[in-house]
């Protein structure tokens, strides 16, 4: 069992017929095991590149240096986070040990001067994003690369909305100001073996709609859950992005998505290397309200509203959404 690839490059610069071929191919990975890799995404190698030079060139300085990047207020969304401050398993009310990552949060970087931004609870959501003094072109490059995803997942979404028949803009007014972040995690190279059930990243699913990854090709990386309860590596590279869903848009899609496990392992015994990967995890807008696309009468879920479900999600792993201080 493999990963399926789905190349955008038709979708993207063709008819309805190639949507249609590349949606249904969306609808079919995401159907079996929730998760699908893309090519010929339109996003630029140097926008990548530039991202990942520049956050090796930030996790390899030293402790006292990636601290002064911290966010002034414990366990908010932005910023440095070292090793050992979260467990993604407790999520799913499995605690375990730490993982064995550090971890850089970014935010929205476009935001408005309108009440959605500037509101008590728009304000909780759209903080200034902290950017470190080294490596210099770090808050540029995540900039350029968050705009970028951001609209890659527009384009996915309305695949999405092909493959679940409704209207191909149906999730634009939805997505279009997105409290989506991005994580830039970095994994150690593991100087001691790690304690009994401690990974990388413990077994979770994501929170919102579209995960993007770009990863590295080396031991002790993604590993997905198969329906027989087997794990599966996932070959990635930093140019052919893995995607899978989260538990949102499951729910919309009244469970005929599904957002599955998955987990960071750790590396052979002996191979020092790092590893570096970069999540972009697209949210709807905190306001909307999620609810299953079902005949009436026949939605798994009652409808929630997006914000307070990752505000939830978050607090389980030791993240805060922002609240008004002072």
């Amino acid at each position: 069992m493999s990963v399926p690839v789905v190349d955008l490059r038709a979708a993207l610069t063709g008819g309805s017929a190639e949507r249609m071929r590349a949606a249904a191919a969306i609808d079919a990975a995401c159907r079996d095991i929730g998760f699908f890799a893309i090519e010929d995404h339109g996003v630029a190698a140097s926008v990548v590149d530039d991202l990942r030079r520049g956050a090796h060139a930030f996790f390899a300085q030293p402790p006292a240096v990636k601290l002064a990047a911290r966010h002034p207020v414990a366990g908010t969304n932005r910023g440095y986070h070292a090793a050992g401050g979260e467990a993604l398993s407790a999520a799913m009310d499995a605690p375990a040990p730490p993982d064995l990552k550090e971890f850089f949060h970014v935010g929205p970087v476009d935001v408005g001067t309108d009440a959605y931004y500037t509101s008590s609870e728009g304000r909780q959501h759209f903080m200034p994003n902290v950017w470190p003094a080294i490596p210099a072109d770090f808050g540029r490059a995540a900039t350029v690369y968050y705009r970028a995803m951001h609209g890659l997942v527009r384009e996915l979404m309305r695949l999405a909305a092909l493959a679940l028949s409704v209207d191909e803009t149906f999730f634009d007014d939805k997505i279009d100001r997105s409290i989506g972040t991005m994580r830039l995690n970095y994994y150690p190279a593991q100087e001691r073996a790690p304690v009994p059930g401690q990974l990388r990243a413990g077994a979770h699913t994501d929170y919102g709609g579209f995960t993007i990854l770009s990863g590295e090709d080396m031991p002790g990386g993604l590993q997905i859950c198969a329906r027989d309860g087997r794990w599966m590596d996932v070959a990635t590279t930093p140019m052919r992005f893995v995607v899978n869903i989260g538990d949102l848009l499951m729910r919309w899609t009244n469970d005929r998505w599904l957002s599955n496990l998955h987990r960071v392992v750790n590396p052979p015994v002996g191979d020092g290397r790092p590893r570096l990967s970069i999540a972009f995890f697209n949210h709807p807008n905190y306001d909307v309200t999620i609810e299953c696309l079902a005949p009436p009468g026949a939605a798994k879920h009652p409808p929630v509203r997006a914000g307070d479900y990752r505000d939830l999600k978050y607090a389980k792993t030791g993240l805060t959404a922002a609240r008004e201080r002072g």
